[in-house]
């Protein structure tokens, strides 16, 4: 209360002009808010991507499994899809935007727990600027969403569980959140196999080994997964097979791990992957203690080991991404470094998050107006025919269109073949269930399995086949036609404008024995 004159003045607080501190919680539901807003408008500008297209396309019937993953991912774009009648990008993308916002709060708890709120806050931040998190992971329809809010789930109640005395109930709640991970994706095998490191190599905590509490919580886990074993069991165990084969080669690459690490570095931000492994490689040198470090360096490690190493020897390629629930195990050590540095008033800590922050902002705005825009069109220039990667997230709509116009799609036509399973997915995707679409190549995937080419013997298919001569698809497909014959070419239009031409051929009278 202040006095003017003979007259006494009060200023309530609901009428103050200078608000209170924004508490860390709250700056990372500000964080959740804004975030969300920002990857709607990304969701919504550019169209699916090439696993995007395959998921939500072969996701309209439903199974307990699928070839290339656990069910988890492919149900939610299927649900959003049909709670909304519509699989337009935004759509099929909301329910992936949602899980982030989900991982995001899972993370600020998470470091809360173990060390503060402010890392938390920290933690949380570095992990939206991450973009194999921040923005693929964040928003597009891919396995790694719900694997990594699962995984977070996992950790916390992990935690709440160690430091417990009896624990039934957080332990019950890890083996909910491992199942949910394990029907996301397999890798979630190797946070499991982090977790039991962690037990037998902390002394305190390894008393838990001697309880029914975590094999029950294991039990529990295997439970949830077994409709995926079940799918596997009957189907010749495919995608375990599939899977498992990707380690499996006879080749020596002595610089594959280094190429695999600078990728992985690539995918997270360099800026960010340097302190993050500085952070791990000094939580590791302390070894064991009970203050969460080396739980979260268990956590970590195998991902981030294992794919390194398999690239030493392995036949196929190792995508960067695969480690990255490795590296999610990190960000809460990171976010304390952080919070320690900016409560010492660093200014340089503070210009880094800023220069992140702009970086990610600035090269997602870049990528999505010119996906939606494309207002660099001599981009494609530099490309051979069809590998522009602009292409990857443009929608093939216009084929549908074109195809329409041309009384080539409708209640008698013949059905629609790609020859590889990336190509069937966009088809797919862009004739909209209205006609079938099969897959002819050696590695059809889940198409494989979903359509038996074997029941459309004897009739006709339209071939789409990019970068294919005709030459080129009666030496490989002849053998299962009477005829294959060329068709004038589709186009794929890009913001109004020709960016792709697609060879189309007409496949007369399937043979069941052909090829």
């Amino acid at each position: 209360m202040y006095e003017v004159g003979s007259q006494a003045l009060t200023i309530r607080p609901a009428l103050r002009l200078v608000p209170k501190p924004v508490t860390p919680a709250g700056a990372v539901l500000w964080l959740i808010l804004i975030s969300a807003m920002l990857r709607l408008v990304f969701g919504a500008a550019m169209g699916l991507g090439i696993d995007e297209s395959y998921m939500v396309a072969i996701g309209r019937q439903p199974q307990i499994s699928y070839f290339d993953h656990p069910p988890i991912s492919w149900w939610l774009s299927w649900g959003a899809a049909r709670l909304f009648h519509d699989e337009a990008a935004i759509v099929v993308r909301l329910p992936f935007i949602a899980l982030f916002a989900a991982t995001t709060w899972l993370m600020f708890r998470l470091t809360e727990r173990l060390f503060s709120a402010e890392a938390g806050l920290w933690a949380a931040m570095l992990l939206n600027l991450s973009p194999v998190f921040g923005v693929t992971t964040a928003s597009w329809v891919l396995p790694d969403g719900p694997l990594d809010c699962a995984l977070l789930g996992f950790t916390l109640c992990l935690v709440h569980a160690l430091d417990s005395q009896h624990g039934s109930r957080w332990w019950a709640a890890v083996g909910l959140w491992a199942g949910l991970a394990l029907l996301s994706k397999y890798i979630a095998l190797l946070i499991g196999a982090g977790a039991f490191l962690y037990l037998l190599s902390e002394p305190v905590h390894r008393r838990w080994l001697r309880r029914p509490e975590p094999y029950l919580a294991a039990l529990l886990a295997l439970l949830l997964f077994s409709p995926v074993v079940m799918w596997n069991a009957r189907h010749g165990f495919a995608s375990f097979l599939f899977q498992g084969g990707r380690a499996a080669g006879a080749r020596l690459h002595p610089l594959a791990p280094l190429i695999v690490l600078g990728g992985e570095a690539l995918f997270l931000l360099p800026s960010i992957w340097l302190p993050l492994m500085a952070s791990f490689v000094s939580s590791l040198r302390r070894g064991p203690g009970r203050n969460g470090e080396w739980l979260l360096c268990c956590l970590g490690v195998l991902p981030i080991v294992a794919f390194a190493m398999i690239a030493l020897w392995s036949q196929s390629r190792i995508f960067f991404h695969w480690a990255a629930p490795g590296y999610l195990m990190l960000f809460p050590l990171l976010g304390r470094a952080v919070a320690a540095r900016l409560a010492e008033g660093d200014r340089k800590t503070r210009i880094w998050v800023l220069a992140n922050a702009a970086v990610v902002i600035a090269a997602a705005t870049l990528v999505a107006s010119e996906a939606r825009w494309n207002w660099l069109p001599e981009l494609g220039e530099h490309f051979a025919p069809g590998a522009d990667p602009d292409l990857a997230a443009v929608d093939w709509s216009s084929l549908k269109t074109e195809l329409a116009q041309r009384h080539l799609i409708g209640p008698d036509s013949p059905a629609v073949a790609a020859i590889r399973w990336h190509e069937a997915g966009k088809l797919d995707y862009a004739l909209g269930g209205t006609i079938p679409v099969l897959c002819l190549g050696k590695d059809p995937r889940e198409y494989g399995i979903l359509r038996d080419i074997g029941a459309y013997e004897g009739r006709n298919l339209l071939i789409i086949a990019s970068r294919s001569s005709l030459p080129q698809i009666r030496a490989e497909f002849g053998s299962m036609f009477r005829s294959i014959d060329p068709l004038p070419p589709l186009t794929v239009m890009h913001a109004g404008k020709a960016a792709m031409t697609l060879p189309l051929y007409l496949g007369r009278d399937l043979h069941r024995n052909g090829g």
